[in-house]
């Protein structure tokens, strides 16, 4: 998005918010609903010069709702007059103080992409023009987004009810001159970047202070950014699934769009067509048993051709003699009577065959969250609501309603889900990179990847440990924030949402989730390497048609003067010949294109080395968004 995005309050996407918060891009006001935004302001002046008692206008805040401002201050009255004389009036120094005394959070400061985010999403449910903020206001806080002005605001202090009362204020005390921020990647007093960023100070008029820092945007802006990470991660999430599953040499009849038409939730019905898409044209899935062999230990006798002797490994099978193939001569007709890596078996683990479910679960969560935060992007969400067009109004409580739009819970519930959610699709993942690097799982893989001939390598061992740690760091972290509300202004706001913790923790995870994904398809890619050349192995040795050569690859292989010999090496000549015939073995085309990035970088391990950088890599790849 190169243009600027035009807000009008009323059509703000999560795309756009994205662009602003991490592309930069500008925003301009929509001058037809700048009208509204005056009449709105117009109406109030007016009715505060009539004498009308409103709250957060003629009255104080919270708890302090029941004192109305008199005509001047109590000290004026004083003997002498008063010591501290103010040019501001009344009703100027309530909406500064609710700014200045409001801005008390504490932590890091937020990324400067949450600030954006928030930003933008301020400025465009105030231009709905139920506010009751000036036209000279709202553009000045445009100019700050647009002018690359990013007001310090420190991650904690937001209980989602009223609003994230205390980051708004952080982010509205830098447009009094107050705060700071950061300006040309510079950390500043607030008054100096306004300054340098050729902006003045602004003055509050008649609800402003309430206008601007009262409502949901923090947990609105953090949650929009963690669903946009964690719609790239699923996606990625079924790349690594469908890159693990062909390195494993798996079933696709899990993934058939037959299956889920009898059970269709929406996300699980999209996972399977994206897995369907990923792994067309693979030849690994749905393999026969009978042409997988299994990992043997290299030895300097492994192989004799000179085109196969760089190889880290050898392949065996085992050889199933006919007096243990009753009750399974069905079987047996259908596959070769050889076992080699893959299981005699029709289905595969959860962590492979139920993708669908699971990740489209997760799927279904995110959309819900989308749903909701759609809603509130374009929704109003400071309090009180200011209705000038009701005319038919007898008092002014019918204009100028208060109500609960600010309470967040309809985000923190949403995003509690989310929270629950991120946690299953690590977890399901790390499932998936233990099985490949267990050799009792993996179908016929060296334990831990790795050929470790002289019993000196590790190979992937503990990039399993650390996976392992995140999934558990972000199981312990999902335990939902919103359902946990401690009373506030002495009890006047007796029941909070708790929304901006909720938020924050997600954009955390998806982080951490970002890693998890990453570590699989660092192992999955070493996996299908293995996977891909033991078959390519075997398909060469049977194509010189050798059968001796074949036959000395196979265990429980009978004596030449045994009667079963003859029929051994018939049928070893058929396994010969199947493997020959077979052409090139190799993973889907979507996930051989995921794999080829990868080894843009990180080459195949054949023995143990150093993998902090390898892994360094794959995640910054992941968060790159490379895949």
């Amino acid at each position: 998005m190169s243009e600027r995005i035009v807000l009008d309050g009323s059509h703000l996407t999560r795309a756009q918010v994205v662009a602003v918060a991490r592309a930069g891009v500008q925003v301009e006001l929509d001058a037809r609903q700048l009208q509204r935004v005056q009449r709105a302001a117009d109406f109030l002046k007016a009715k505060v010069h009539g004498g009308e008692p409103i709250y957060g206008v003629t009255t104080g805040f919270g708890s302090n709702a029941d004192k109305l401002l008199g005509a001047h201050r109590a000290r004026d009255e004083l003997p002498g007059g008063n010591p501290e004389p103010r040019a501001d009036t009344l009703p100027e120094e309530l909406q500064r103080n609710l700014i200045v005394t409001h801005a008390v959070c504490v932590g890091e400061p937020l990324a400067p992409e949450v600030v954006r985010a928030m930003l933008v999403i301020r400025v465009n449910t105030l231009m709905r023009g139920h506010s009751g903020i000036r036209v000279e206001t709202l553009q000045a806080l445009a100019e700050v987004l647009n002018r690359g002005i990013v007001p310090v605001i420190p991650a904690k202090g937001s209980v989602g009810a009223s609003g994230d009362l205390g980051p708004l204020s952080h982010l509205a005390i830098v447009l009094l001159g107050g705060g700071e921020a950061f300006f040309e990647d510079e950390r500043l007093p607030g008054a100096q970047a306004l300054r340098r960023a050729g902006l003045r100070p602004i003055t509050l008029s008649y609800k402003e202070g309430l206008a601007l820092n009262n409502g949901t945007t923090q947990m609105l802006a953090t949650a929009v950014l963690a669903l946009d990470n964690l719609e790239y991660l699923l996606g990625l999430a079924d790349v690594a699934a469908a890159m693990t599953l062909d390195a494993y040499a798996g079933r696709s009849g899990a993934m058939r769009p037959e299956v889920h038409a009898l059970r269709p939730h929406p996300g699980q019905i999209d996972a399977a067509a994206h897995m369907r898409e990923l792994l067309r044209d693979s030849t690994l899935i749905g393999i026969p048993y009978h042409l997988v062999p299994r990992f043997k230990t290299w030895t300097a006798q492994s192989w004799s051709d000179p085109q196969d002797r760089p190889l880290c490994f050898d392949i065996t099978w085992d050889w199933v003699p006919p007096n243990q193939r009753h009750g399974r001569e069905a079987f047996y007709q259908r596959f070769l009577p050889f076992k080699g890596g893959k299981k005699h078996q029709p289905q595969d683990a959860y962590c492979l065959r139920c993708v669908p479910q699971v990740h489209g679960a997760v799927r279904d969560a995110w959309m819900q969250a989308c749903r909701v935060i759609d809603i509130e992007l374009n929704s109003v969400t400071d309090n009180p609501l200011i209705f000038p067009d009701n005319t038919d109004a007898r008092h002014i409580e019918e204009q100028v309603i208060s109500a609960g739009h600010f309470h967040g819970m309809p985000l923190a519930l949403a995003m509690s889900y989310v929270k629950a959610a991120i946690p299953v699709l690590a977890a399901i993942s790390e499932r998936r990179l233990n099985k490949l690097v267990d050799a009792a799982t993996s179908d016929g893989l060296p334990a831990f990847l790795t050929s470790n001939e002289d019993g000196t390598d590790s190979g992937f061992m503990i990039v399993q440990y650390t996976a392992a740690a995140l999934v558990n760091d972000l199981a312990t972290r999902a335990h939902p924030a919103s359902v946990h509300s401690i009373p506030t202004s002495a009890n006047a706001e007796d029941h909070v949402s708790m929304g901006a913790n909720e938020t924050r923790h997600v954009l955390t995870m998806t982080e951490d989730l970002c890693d998890v994904l990453a570590l699989e398809l660092y192992t999955a890619a070493q996996a299908l390497d293995y996977r891909q050349e033991m078959l390519n192995a075997a398909r060469r040795l049977a194509a010189r048609g050798d059968v001796q050569a074949l036959a000395g690859k196979i265990g429980n292989a009978p004596r030449e003067e045994q009667p079963q010999y003859a029929q051994f090496i018939e049928e070893t000549h058929r396994l010969m010949e199947a493997l020959a015939h077979s052409g090139d073995f190799h993973a889907g085309a979507a996930v051989r294109e995921a794999h080829a990035r990868i080894r843009e970088v990180i080459p195949f391990m054949h023995h143990d080395r150093a993998m902090d950088g390898d892994v360094a890599q794959i995640c910054k790849r992941v968060r790159e968004r490379v895949f």
